[in-house]
């Protein structure tokens, strides 16, 4: 069919991760403005986690900004360790994109199509959950000292330590902005990586529902010659879902690995601080956003995880 492309499907995703620099599409990274582009958006992102990291050495005696900190700064860290892996294997990644394109993956029916779909839906509607969570918790954190009538007493969104007095005229503005502008990058990079290693996860569960009907289909076939050409193009697809499947596993095994340990200790220090803020407060409703969209993000790669297991056990052949 080929009015169905896995790369309209998830254009959203792809056209989001090249507006952070991280989709150079099928030119990868050369000598060129996108690549400087690229370079100018991570060190961005890494300036803040910088500063960041500078003011844990005057907070390490107050518990409350310190574990405020510290889960921000890790949740940060392995963000930008994602940006950093989708820079690395830019390569990789349009790799997948070439075989999610092939005509071995591509729906041959309106019945396949229908199963791409099904799978695809659960796909967006989590993308959409997701990223608007990440942005509600983004949102709140940008405007909390407005929202809390801190911002008269220069106030940053989130403590960091800078080489220069920020709480003056024009250094508060610039410094505020900053932080803004990068913690929007990092929100948004989130969202958006771990949707895109989602994604690959339902190809894989979809072109197993695919292989399974062309397998039924094959008691349809006229004479030995169709059965005999339908059962090699119905092995070799079942060797490019192994081969694709595997190879997905080594790009994101190590990326899923850090992300449940680092959302684990995340929640562990955010519900520490829920105790000691004042409910239903902005802050409040800032670290419920926040936790509400690591349970998503944790969610998804669950959910995914166990399509592809289910498609791919005996009984479901």
């Amino acid at each position: 069919m080929k009015q169905f492309t896995w790369k309209s499907a998830i254009s959203v995703n792809t056209w989001t991760l090249k507006i952070l620099g991280l989709w150079p599409g099928a030119e990868l990274y050369k000598l060129n403005k996108y690549t400087f582009y690229m370079i100018f958006v991570i060190l961005l992102n890494n300036s803040h986690i910088l500063f960041q990291a500078a003011n844990v050495v005057n907070a390490y005696q107050d518990l409350k900004a310190l574990s405020t900190m510290i889960f921000s700064l890790f949740t940060k860290l392995l963000t930008s360790a994602k940006m950093l892996m989708f820079i690395w294997k830019s390569r990789t990644l349009q790799r997948f994109m070439s075989q999610m394109e092939s005509e071995e993956f591509r729906p041959r029916n309106a019945q396949q199509v229908v199963m791409a779909q099904s799978l695809l839906k659960a796909w967006k509607m989590i993308y959409f959950l997701f990223s608007v969570l990440v942005w509600s918790s983004v949102s709140l954190r940008t405007f909390y000292p407005v929202l809390d009538g801190t911002v008269k007493d220069h106030n940053l969104p989130f403590p960091a330590w800078y080489p220069y007095d920020h709480k003056t005229s024009p250094f508060y503005q610039i410094t505020y902005l900053h932080q803004v502008i990068c913690y929007w990058i990092s929100g948004t990079a989130t969202a958006n990586t771990d949707t895109f290693i989602a994604a690959l996860m339902m190809c894989i569960g979809t072109q197993c529902d695919i292989l399974s009907d062309n397998l039924r289909n094959l008691t349809n076939c006229g004479d030995d010659g169709e059965f005999n050409k339908k059962l090699v193009d119905c092995i070799e697809h079942h060797k490019k879902i192994v081969r694709f499947a595997t190879e997905c596993n080594s790009f994101f095994n190590e990326i899923v690995l850090a992300q449940f340990l680092v959302s684990s200790v995340s929640l562990a220090l955010t519900m520490f601080e829920v105790t000691v803020v004042e409910p239903l407060s902005i802050e409040w409703f800032s670290i419920m956003g926040y936790v509400s969209s690591v349970f998503v993000q944790i969610f998804q790669y669950c959910w995914f995880g166990e399509e592809v297991e289910a498609r791919v056990s005996q009984q479901y052949f």
